[in-house]
């Protein structure tokens, strides 16, 4: 299982001639996900990039295609 948890802050203000006003969202999350039986788990790597999470599983080696000559005759 992979899980992940996380906090969500925004805090968003306007203001107007006649009105001041201020909205708040505040929270926790947490996602779990199985993960396939041919994951290799010592290369499992994760990355955070422009509020993306990209998460890479690479498969085993014993789980890899293996490449196998056909003969035509």
């Amino acid at each position: 299982m992979i899980t992940m948890r996380g906090e969500r802050k925004l805090e968003k203000e306007e203001k107007g001639k006649k009105f001041h006003r201020i909205e708040r969202s505040y929270g926790s999350f947490v996602r779990s996900f199985r993960m396939p039986d041919d994951v290799d788990e010592s290369a499992i790597k994760a990355e955070f990039k422009d509020g993306m999470i990209s998460v890479t599983l690479p498969k085993s080696a014993k789980a890899k295609a293996k490449a196998i000559e056909v003969s035509v005759s």
